[in-house]
């Protein structure tokens, strides 16, 4: 576990430095654009191409680690090689075609993802749909090559082209506001192959070798398909969530849509620096102890993994919600972005960060389940949290506006997570998930005691310095590191077992 721990932290660290700078790009984003028209075109269509694929390239993304395993395992590492080159090859044809049919239907789809564009901003968001299109190939194939290089023990380089991807987009947007607002859309479509591009030689070093072999008939190809359905459905089901809430946003006006994206963004950076980090090197550990039957192993890793997320997520969601204004108001209030947009963001912020905990452990549950080759059950509880997210949704808008749509988002993920605690516990029998119940109760009483600390430096602090971009960054910084400190004494008081472990890994990671 100790050198699991390392690899996260190492992830962690690149993917704190890209998503630095995915901040920085929100920032001039909002600079530039604030909440308008342009902003909320390509916030829509930022993420179409991704939308549109990860129903087939998210799956094949999890169930290539267990099946590449298995085949090097049956077959040998070469069948292993020829079995990822089928994949890619497929994969390629598939978004090719994929994307040729969005760019001959690009109206179409606007219509169904953004109900309530019309005139010219419906006419924008079509021409930025066109161009982004063929994403949709690069991002499948970094899904493959980021995939690779994790069963290889590489976790670095799928990491780090993050950064060169923000910087892309960065420099996109300071053109686009001389040149034009397509180049939005160019930039993001040049990052994305800059990437592909930037991971072919970290593969070639890890012993790929690109051949043009591909067999839909694949013994491993087919048996990947069999397992793939139930996933698919559940994936389609979470994109379908995607879609509504984005859908019903744009019915509320200019700027809803944008606010929601840019609360969303900050939610994601905790996700991707403490989830997708630790997720990244447990799925390929969690795969293998199933192909070696080693179920105490397996069990182990899974509660250590939810109680480490936990101890660190649960106080940064209380952060969130006492901070999110300030936050919010030194991140983005600047140029185009008014004290109004802080307030639509902050409330949005606010609603999000209460369900990071249920995603990031439903996250490492659904993990536990792809790994054991059970890609059912997290199936069903996708559609259910689905079901019970487009439901309040619609009970929500209308009283709460675009706020009903990030407490809606929230609720449907706490309710999962318990589902599937449940049903990963009827499949594996009983593996300690007391001691996940303990660790929440003692990170929360710990969360609670920083926050009062939080509160009363801040307060404190701003009286003092104003509101100033100066003044309130020290206020900030001062607030957060008191509430770091309390929070940490507060775990060594309550013994929590994997603030060991997390201090040793940061250890490590210095001492490397």
């Amino acid at each position: 576990m100790s050198r699991t721990a390392k690899n996260a932290v190492i992830i962690m660290v690149a993917t704190l430095l890209s998503r630095v700078l995915g901040f920085l790009r929100e920032t001039i984003l909002a600079n530039f654009y604030g909440t308008s028209m342009v902003a909320d075109v390509f916030v829509l269509t930022f993420n179409i191409p991704g939308l549109i694929i990860s129903i087939v390239g998210s799956v094949i993304y999890m169930m290539y680690i267990p099946m590449y395993y298995d085949t090097r395992d049956r077959l040998g590492e070469n069948e292993a090689l020829k079995f990822t080159n089928n994949i890619l090859n497929i994969l390629s044809v598939f978004s090719i075609i994929v994307s040729i049919l969005g760019i001959i239907f690009a109206g179409e789809i606007i219509k169904i993802f953004a109900i309530g564009f019309t005139g010219e901003k419906f006419n924008l968001a079509v021409q930025f749909l066109r161009i982004m299109m063929f994403g949709v190939l690069f991002l499948s194939l970094n899904k493959i090559q980021s995939s690779f290089l994790q069963v290889k023990e590489s976790y670095l380089p799928a990491s780090i082209v993050g950064v060169v991807y923000n910087i892309v987009i960065i420099i996109a947007i300071f053109i686009s506001v001389k040149l034009g607002s397509y180049y939005l859309a160019i930039g993001a479509l040049v990052g994305l192959f800059i990437q592909v591009l930037l991971l072919l030689p970290c593969m070639y070093k890890r012993g790929y070798r690109y051949s043009f072999y591909m067999n839909i008939k694949d013994e491993s190809i087919i048996k990947m398909i069999k397992l793939s359905i139930p996933m698919m459905m559940g994936v389609a089901m979470s994109q379908l969530n995607v879609y509504v809430d984005k859908a019903l946003a744009s019915t509320l006006g200019d700027g809803k849509l944008a606010a929601l994206n840019y609360a969303s963004r900050l939610n994601d950076f905790v996700v991707a620096l403490f989830v997708t980090s630790l997720i990244t090197v447990i799925y390929p550990k969690l795969s293998q102890f199933v192909n070696n039957k080693d179920t105490i192993n397996f069990k182990k890793i899974i509660v250590k993994s939810s109680n480490c997320i936990i101890l660190v997520v649960v106080p940064i969601v209380l952060g969130a919600i006492i901070l999110a204004e300030p936050i919010v108001r030194v991140l983005l209030e600047r140029g185009s972005f008014s004290a109004e947009s802080t307030a639509m963001t902050s409330n949005a912020l606010k609603l999000y960060a209460i369900g990071i905990i249920g995603y990031a452990v439903k996250e490492i549950l659904s993990r536990g389940f792809y790994s054991l080759g059970d890609t059912k059950t997290p199936m069903i509880n996708s559609s259910i949290s689905v079901i019970i997210n487009i439901i309040l949704d619609l009970i929500f808008i209308k009283p709460f506006s675009y706020m009903g749509l990030a407490m809606a988002t929230s609720i449907s993920y706490m309710v999962t997570v318990v589902l599937m605690f449940f049903s990963l516990r009827k499949k594996v029998g009983s593996f300690n998930g007391s001691a996940v119940v303990s660790t929440f109760l003692r990170s929360l009483i710990g969360a609670i005691a920083m926050s009062i600390v939080v509160i009363l430096i801040y307060n404190n602090l701003v009286a003092v310095l104003g509101l100033s971009f100066i003044g309130e960054c020290t206020s900030l910084a001062a607030s957060i590191l008191g509430g770091i400190i309390v929070y940490i004494i507060c775990m060594k008081i309550l013994k929590v077992e994997e603030m060991k472990l997390v201090e040793d890994s940061v250890k490590n990671f210095f001492k490397r």
